[in-house]
Protein backbone atom coordinates (compact mmCIF):
# COMPACT_ATOMS: atom_id res chain seq x y z
CA UNK A 1 0.00 0.00 0.00
CA UNK A 2 1.02 3.49 -0.95
CA UNK A 3 0.56 6.99 0.98
CA UNK A 4 0.68 9.74 -1.82
CA UNK A 5 0.82 13.13 -1.29
CA UNK A 6 -0.18 15.25 -3.81
CA UNK A 7 0.13 19.73 -3.94
CA UNK A 8 -1.87 21.40 -6.47
CA UNK A 9 1.14 24.28 -7.55
CA UNK A 10 -0.76 27.23 -6.40
CA UNK A 11 0.10 30.24 -3.66
CA UNK A 12 -2.81 28.87 -1.52
CA UNK A 13 -2.04 25.34 -0.34
CA UNK A 14 -4.26 22.70 -1.66
CA UNK A 15 -3.11 19.18 -0.53
CA UNK A 16 -4.85 15.63 -1.04
CA UNK A 17 -2.94 12.14 0.86
CA UNK A 18 -4.06 9.38 -0.70
CA UNK A 19 -3.89 5.68 0.00
CA UNK A 20 -3.85 3.50 -3.19
CA UNK A 21 -2.64 -0.10 -4.28
CA UNK A 22 1.35 -0.67 -4.63
CA UNK A 23 0.15 -2.60 -7.86
CA UNK A 24 -2.15 0.23 -9.37
CA UNK A 25 -1.14 1.53 -12.66
CA UNK A 26 -0.99 5.24 -13.46
CA UNK A 27 -3.86 5.65 -15.54
CA UNK A 28 -5.88 4.51 -12.58
CA UNK A 29 -3.67 6.79 -10.27
CA UNK A 30 -4.46 9.75 -12.84
CA UNK A 31 -8.25 9.09 -12.25
CA UNK A 32 -7.92 8.66 -8.25
CA UNK A 33 -6.07 12.23 -8.71
CA UNK A 34 -8.26 13.50 -10.77
CA UNK A 35 -11.20 12.77 -8.91
CA UNK A 36 -9.59 13.77 -5.33
CA UNK A 37 -9.44 17.35 -6.88
CA UNK A 38 -12.55 17.46 -7.86
CA UNK A 39 -12.21 16.79 -11.60
CA UNK A 40 -14.07 14.42 -14.01
CA UNK A 41 -10.77 13.24 -15.60
CA UNK A 42 -11.93 13.22 -19.10
CA UNK A 43 -9.26 15.82 -20.27
CA UNK A 44 -5.53 14.70 -21.30
CA UNK A 45 -2.82 13.91 -18.57
CA UNK A 46 0.79 13.51 -18.04
CA UNK A 47 3.16 12.30 -15.33
CA UNK A 48 6.60 13.54 -15.56
CA UNK A 49 9.30 11.59 -14.15
CA UNK A 50 11.55 14.12 -11.75
CA UNK A 51 14.49 14.21 -9.52
CA UNK A 52 14.64 14.97 -6.27
CA UNK A 53 14.60 18.71 -6.87
CA UNK A 54 11.30 18.58 -9.23
CA UNK A 55 13.28 19.61 -12.11
CA UNK A 56 10.86 17.93 -14.66
CA UNK A 57 11.99 14.73 -16.71
CA UNK A 58 10.53 11.74 -19.28
CA UNK A 59 7.07 12.26 -20.14
CA UNK A 60 4.29 9.48 -19.17
CA UNK A 61 1.60 10.11 -21.41
CA UNK A 62 -2.18 8.98 -21.15
CA UNK A 63 -1.97 7.20 -23.87
CA UNK A 64 0.59 5.43 -26.06
CA UNK A 65 1.98 7.77 -28.70
CA UNK A 66 4.59 5.90 -30.32
CA UNK A 67 3.41 4.91 -33.92
CA UNK A 68 4.51 1.70 -33.85
CA UNK A 69 5.29 -0.88 -30.72
CA UNK A 70 4.40 -0.49 -27.35
CA UNK A 71 5.16 2.89 -25.94
CA UNK A 72 5.05 3.96 -22.57
CA UNK A 73 1.91 5.18 -21.47
CA UNK A 74 0.18 5.22 -18.05
CA UNK A 75 -1.42 1.83 -18.83
CA UNK A 76 1.63 -0.04 -18.95
CA UNK A 77 3.39 2.08 -15.45
CA UNK A 78 2.90 0.19 -12.29
CA UNK A 79 2.91 2.16 -9.07
CA UNK A 80 5.68 0.03 -7.70
CA UNK A 81 8.19 -0.25 -10.60
CA UNK A 82 7.62 3.63 -11.27
CA UNK A 83 7.87 4.79 -7.94
CA UNK A 84 9.69 1.86 -5.99
CA UNK A 85 10.21 3.75 -2.51
CA UNK A 86 9.27 6.64 -0.18
CA UNK A 87 10.67 9.91 -1.67
CA UNK A 88 10.18 8.75 -5.16
CA UNK A 89 8.43 11.75 -6.90
CA UNK A 90 6.65 12.98 -10.25
CA UNK A 91 4.77 15.88 -12.05
CA UNK A 92 1.75 15.67 -12.74
CA UNK A 93 -0.28 17.70 -15.20
CA UNK A 94 -4.03 17.75 -15.78
CA UNK A 95 -5.71 19.30 -18.60
CA UNK A 96 -2.84 20.75 -21.46
CA UNK A 97 -5.67 23.81 -21.81
CA UNK A 98 -5.47 24.87 -18.57
CA UNK A 99 -1.99 23.25 -17.25
CA UNK A 100 -3.34 21.82 -13.80
CA UNK A 101 0.45 21.05 -12.11
CA UNK A 102 0.76 18.51 -9.22
CA UNK A 103 3.76 17.51 -7.18
CA UNK A 104 2.72 13.88 -6.20
CA UNK A 105 5.24 12.36 -3.86
CA UNK A 106 5.40 8.98 -2.25
CA UNK A 107 5.43 9.33 1.79
CA UNK A 108 4.65 5.65 2.94
CA UNK A 109 5.47 2.63 1.55
CA UNK A 110 4.11 -0.74 3.73
CA UNK A 111 3.15 -4.24 3.19
CA UNK A 112 -0.67 -3.48 4.69
CA UNK A 113 -3.38 -4.73 2.69
CA UNK A 114 -6.75 -2.38 2.70
CA UNK A 115 -9.91 -3.49 0.64
CA UNK A 116 -11.52 -0.25 0.41
CA UNK A 117 -8.77 1.62 -1.50
CA UNK A 118 -8.27 3.95 -2.88
CA UNK A 119 -8.98 6.35 -0.39
CA UNK A 120 -8.30 9.99 0.68
CA UNK A 121 -6.96 10.42 4.20
CA UNK A 122 -6.31 14.20 3.84
CA UNK A 123 -7.68 16.76 2.23
CA UNK A 124 -6.29 20.61 2.86
CA UNK A 125 -7.48 23.61 0.78
CA UNK A 126 -9.99 23.91 -2.07
CA UNK A 127 -9.08 24.25 -5.78
CA UNK A 128 -9.30 27.26 -7.36
CA UNK A 129 -11.89 28.17 -9.94
CA UNK A 130 -9.29 28.79 -12.61
CA UNK A 131 -6.10 27.34 -13.20
CA UNK A 132 -2.50 29.44 -12.02
CA UNK A 133 -1.23 30.92 -14.95
CA UNK A 134 1.91 29.02 -15.55
CA UNK A 135 5.13 30.74 -16.61
CA UNK A 136 7.55 29.16 -18.80
CA UNK A 137 11.72 30.33 -18.17
CA UNK A 138 14.30 28.39 -20.99
CA UNK A 139 17.80 28.82 -20.58
CA UNK A 140 19.59 30.35 -23.33
CA UNK A 141 21.40 28.03 -24.82
CA UNK A 142 24.62 27.86 -26.57
CA UNK A 143 23.48 26.97 -29.92
CA UNK A 144 27.42 26.70 -30.99
CA UNK A 145 26.20 29.70 -33.97
CA UNK A 146 27.11 32.39 -31.59
CA UNK A 147 25.67 36.02 -31.94
CA UNK A 148 24.44 37.79 -34.98
CA UNK A 149 26.84 40.29 -34.70
CA UNK A 150 29.43 37.50 -34.93
CA UNK A 151 28.58 36.03 -38.15
CA UNK A 152 31.56 36.13 -40.34
CA UNK A 153 29.74 36.80 -43.82
CA UNK A 154 32.74 36.07 -46.70
CA UNK A 155 29.41 36.69 -49.46
CA UNK A 156 28.21 40.25 -47.85
CA UNK A 157 30.66 42.23 -50.38
CA UNK A 158 27.84 41.08 -53.02
CA UNK A 159 25.55 43.95 -52.05
CA UNK A 160 28.13 46.01 -52.55
CA UNK A 161 29.26 45.21 -55.81
CA UNK A 162 25.65 43.80 -57.25
CA UNK A 163 23.32 46.34 -58.44
CA UNK A 164 19.77 44.26 -58.45
CA UNK A 165 17.93 47.26 -60.84
CA UNK A 166 19.61 45.61 -63.93
CA UNK A 167 17.58 42.82 -64.22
Amino acid sequence: MYKIRIILDTKEDVIRTILVDDNLNLEDLHATIAKSFGFGGQEMASFYKTDDEWNQGEEIPLFNMEEIGEGVSMQTCILNETLPQEGDKLIYVYDFLKMWTFYVEVIEVSADKKGDLPQIILTVGEIPSEAPEKEFIAEKLDDGFGDEEDIDDEFGHFDDDYDFTEY
